[in-house]
């Protein structure tokens, strides 16, 4: 009986989540917000709550973030990497800057403490690697001139928790000094390891990858790719920087041909996380932390639009790319909520869960519609600024003359 109510709670999902992706195109927008209220609908709380399929979606879910950033990183050489990663640099601590001391003076005014504005700096900081992939892939602007700057910030804010999640985890746990270094030391030390072994041994790891048989060729590098990206959690590092990684080391032939491969699963799994996330989401803890969360998406959605357009500017983006580039760097989400969770779990503050949950569902939802309407509004904005220039015609001085130049922009009166 499990396994028949499992089956019609999971093949309900799939429909819905087609049925969803179809009314998104008919209106040419992005059917992320479509699967998080979905999910919302459906989870803790929600209309019709499900609960046989639960523990597979959670797996779905993150095999979705996982696939994400490995076709986000098979766009990409290790060289590439590594050139970005030196010249994106100072657009990191911009927006470490600007986009994380939102949150922790937020807490402090509330009065949650040191600790809790630790936490919640971090919550604000980091952009969702996961939404802002597909999103591009939605739009289709992984080839575009941007997309390098964006994707060099989302490396470098992966990389950073990479630092921060040891730190809070020992800020959290009240641990000794010496205790959160040593998992600090562990975590950068694998984080460098697997970036080493992309950027010197990718070409080996293509060659050994590589299969004429499409079956063998999914196999072994999605086998490699979640084996990585388990690793890489276990020792404190993030999965999607593993995965990540992977998609780096990968070149050549070998890229094309996973990128075709991996693409229906990508978009399937990649679907599920977004559905997962609304369905663990209590509605009912919303409107109490909703007006703080609101303030809070208003400015950091701002800064981070900030951060982008600044970074693109930096790199010799034009105008309309650095708008892109800020528009799609606006999406909050995984990380935010499980930096939130380790608060709550260690009971730092009981209202954190509700607001990071509400800051990020707002931030998520309207993060694609950033990405899609920034630019071209700030485009009318533009022209609405611009005063018209004058326009010179010739008008006779009396007839048979050649003519004088008249400021069309005067009044019929000849007055300015």
């Amino acid at each position: 009986m499990h396994s028949a109510v499992f089956l019609i709670e999971f093949g309900a999902i799939i429909l819905g989540l087609g049925l969803l992706g179809r009314l998104a195109g008919r209106f040419r927008f992005s059917p992320i917000p479509l699967y998080l209220l979905a999910g919302l609908a459906f989870g803790t709380g929600g209309l019709l709550p499900m609960g046989a399929s639960e523990e597979f979606v959670a797996i779905g879910a993150e095999i979705g973030v996982i696939l994400l950033l490995l076709m986000l990183g098979l766009e990409y050489t290790a060289s590439d990497l590594v050139s970005n990663l030196k010249t994106q640099y100072p657009a990191g601590l911009v927006d470490f800057t600007l986009n994380a001391v939102p949150g922790a003076v937020a807490a402090l005014l509330m009065g949650w403490g040191p600790v809790a504005a630790v936490v919640l700096a971090g919550v604000t900081w980091i952009s969702s690697s996961g939404v802002i992939a597909k999103v591009m892939g939605d739009l289709g602007r992984v080839g575009n001139r941007e997309t390098p700057v964006i994707l060099s910030i989302l490396v470098l804010e992966d990389l950073a928790m990479a630092v921060y999640l040891p730190i809070i985890t020992a800020l959290l746990a009240g641990v000794s000094l010496a205790a959160g270094s040593a998992t600090l030391a562990i975590a950068l030390g694998v984080a460098g390891a697997v970036l080493f072994v992309a950027v010197r041994y990718g070409r080996h790891i293509s060659r050994f990858v590589s299969s004429d048989d499409p079956e063998k060729l999914l196999l072994v590098v999605l086998g490699l790719t979640l084996l990585v990206a388990g690793i890489a959690q276990q020792l404190q590092v993030s999965a999607a920087v593993g995965a990540f990684l992977v998609g780096i080391a990968l070149s050549g032939e070998v890229a094309e041909g996973t990128h075709t491969l991996l693409s229906p699963l990508r978009d399937l799994f990649a679907a599920v996380f977004f559905v997962f996330f609304g369905l663990h989401t209590d509605p009912a803890s919303i409107p109490p932390v909703l007006l703080p969360a609101l303030a809070l998406a208003v400015v950091t959605a701002g800064t981070k639009i900030a951060t982008g357009h600044w970074a693109a500017k930096r790199a010799g983006i034009g105008v309309k790319g650095r708008w892109r580039a800020g528009g799609t760097l606006v999406a909050r989400g995984e990380f935010s909520i499980v930096i939130a969770g380790l608060a709550v779990t260690a009971g730092i503050e009981p209202a954190m869960g509700p607001l990071a949950t509400a800051y990020v569902l707002v931030l998520v939802v309207i993060g694609p519609l950033t990405a899609r309407y920034t630019e071209p509004v700030a485009a009318w904005a533009g022209r609405r600024r611009t005063p018209p220039r004058p326009v010179l015609t010739v008008v006779p001085s009396q007839p048979g003359s050649p003519g004088d130049l008249k400021d069309q922009s005067q009044d019929p009166a000849g007055r300015t």
